[in-house]
């Protein structure tokens, strides 16, 4: 290894990403002087962890700093100076121009490393300066919500539904705060699929949140010290304090200005190794571009894994160059609990497909998280993404009260490996009751994706109902009992153990057109679509069946659906 012996690291920002890439180096080289930059008063905190001290699940504000500059400086020998803040860049003489407490100073650098991050996103909202308008970013951020909290609020707007605002508007409702939850997005968590999001919802409005999607905040006012809430809608919320979480800037302005090529949103462009287009700059983190795995779009990723991972790999590329892995390509997997749910997705979905221009077959599955026989057995609600022709898994998405990291961590993999849909079937998964199935849920995957792609099954989706309606003959294959509890109003009722029995009077009520056959889950109507291919007849069988559909109409549902007394 060469010797690094009068080179210094200057490393602008800590927490996920710079520390890692510091801590990397000082592992990499024992005598390297290593200094990083942190314009706030904690250098490494648990970010992930500011709603659940909000909420109260974490008792202790000291539990969410990671490490200090005094351990970091005793462990790693590191140089932290934190209430740093980075005012300017000569890159062509190599020099960053810093503000601290005893004021300006110029600090030489051989290679720096930007990890700036992002700032809580403003939207043109006039009034979002009132006092009770406060953002969840940063330790101090959460103790003062906190203190809020514990000195009498009794009431919050959470604008933006992603992670953070989910997670904020929970741990403010364990508090015991009445809490309105308000998304600009036609639904919660905008990433997740809509069929999937309208699971979140109602567990939110199980919680007691309310919830208004597909709306904007107009404006904010002032009445007696709390904030009035003006949505587009005409509805006003008043409320002890208002959470602003509707997205991120990155901040890069002073780097830019010293021309570091950024994106139109401002977000640094680096290489494959995390270099930016100035010499021996790197950059990584929230506030750079990342190539999606899937689509190829290129957009920041906000997520605490990406960060670390490619803290560590830029590091590697500094210190052994010519021998350090290249940054991979983000899957965007991620998670979040809500109440008794847990919501996880990776690779792409829908919107991220159709921008790219890429087909794909969507799967629909609602299996159970282990054995059903073994008490406690919860339903896994699935969406998989697949290529039509290769069967390479595109992006898979999941709701449920148990189970759903695991699944979505494996099918993570899966794509991460390129494996096609159909081979999730030789996956040697671990199996005992009370933690699965034979038939693991990722395995059935495997199987439906198999027959899709062989012919053997064919869907029709959530999104072709008004061909289904119009076009197809419904045949609803549910138990009279189950029919009774709600069912498209063109649609005929025979048990899948009727079918056979009832094939005449299936052709003379289809009169040639083709048969959109749905059950509760998929599972019954992928029989009655068999015995229907088997006779010859053109059938199709609903993905996810009534369990999909119903998610899918959301508020619609009540009204379309009929019910009537059981037969």
């Amino acid at each position: 290894m060469q010797d690094m012996s009068t080179h210094r690291y200057v490393v602008v920002g800590g927490v996920g990403g710079g520390m890692a890439a510091a801590a990397r180096l000082r592992r990499l080289d024992e005598t390297a002087e290593i200094v990083v930059i942190e314009q706030g008063g904690e250098v490494s905190f648990a970010s992930c962890g500011l709603p659940y001290f909000l909420g109260g699940e974490i008792a202790d504000e000291s539990a969410l700093l990671v490490q200090t500059p005094e351990s970091l400086a005793a462990a790693l020998n590191l140089d932290v100076r934190v209430h740093h803040r980075a005012d300017g860049l000569d890159a062509a003489h190599q020099v960053l121009r810093v503000t601290g407490p005893d004021g300006p100073y110029e600090l030489a650098y051989d290679h720096l490393i930007l990890s700036p991050g992002a700032r809580s996103a403003r939207p043109p909202v006039p009034g979002l300066d009132h006092p009770a308008v406060k953002t969840l970013r940063t330790v101090p951020d959460a103790v003062e919500l906190r203190e809020m909290v514990q000195s009498g609020a009794r009431s919050a707007v959470v604008l933006g539904a992603g992670f953070v605002g989910l997670e904020a508007a929970e741990g403010l409702r364990r508090q015991g705060l009445a809490v309105h939850l308000v998304e600009a997005a036609p639904h919660v968590l905008p990433p997740l699929e809509r069929e999937l999001a309208w699971l979140v919802r109602q567990e939110l409005v199980r919680l007691g949140i309310d919830v208004h999607d597909g709306v904007v905040a107009r404006s904010i006012e002032d009445d007696a010290g709390q904030a009035v809430v003006h949505l587009a809608d005409g509805t006003i919320l008043t409320a002890d304090l208002v959470i602003l979480s509707t997205g991120t800037v990155p901040n890069t302005e002073v780097f830019a200005e010293a021309g570091c090529a950024c994106d139109e949103k401002g977000a640094l462009v680096v290489d494959e190794h995390g270099h930016t287009n100035l010499p021996a700059v790197w950059a990584i983190g929230d506030a750079t571009v990342s190539t999606d795995a899937v689509t190829r779009a290129r957009r920041p990723v906000a997520l605490s894994g990406p960060a670390s991972r490619a803290g560590r790999l830029v590091a590697d590329a500094i210190a052994r160059a010519g021998r350090a892995r290249v940054l991979p390509a983000p899957l965007g997997t991620a998670i979040v609990r809500i109440g008794g749910q847990t919501a996880a997705m990776t690779g792409a979905n829908r919107s991220g497909l159709t921008t790219a221009g890429l087909p794909f077959t969507t799967l629909h599955l609602h299996p159970l998280h282990h054995a059903g026989y073994f008490p406690g057995a919860q339903t896994i609600h699935l969406v998989v993404h697949l290529d039509p022709q290769s069967g390479r898994l595109l992006g898979a998405q999941a709701v449920g009260a148990a189970g759903v990291d695991r699944r979505i961590d494996v099918l993570a993999t899966a794509i991460r490996a390129g494996l096609s849909a159909p081979d999730l079937i030789d996956l040697d998964l671990c199996y005992s009751p009370p933690y699965g199935s034979s038939k693991d849920p990722v395995t059935m995957v495997g199987f439906l994706a198999d027959n899709v792609l062989t012919g053997q099954t064919r869907l029709w989706q959530p999104d072709e109902l008004d061909w289904a309606r119009s076009k197809a003959f419904l045949l609803d294959v549910r138990s009279a009992d189950e029919f009774a509890t709600g069912h498209l109003p063109e649609a005929v009722n025979i048990p899948h153990t009727q079918v056979r029995g009832r094939l005449p009077e299936i052709v003379r009520l289809a009169a040639g057109r083709p048969i959109a056959v749905l059950c509760a889950s998929g599972v019954r109507s992928y029989l009655a679509h068999r015995i229907l291919i088997a006779a010859g007849l053109p059938s199709r069988t609903l993905s996810g069946g009534m369990l999909t559909l119903r998610a899918w109409l959301g508020f619609a549902a009540d009204t379309l659906l009929v019910k009537e007394t059981a037969r």
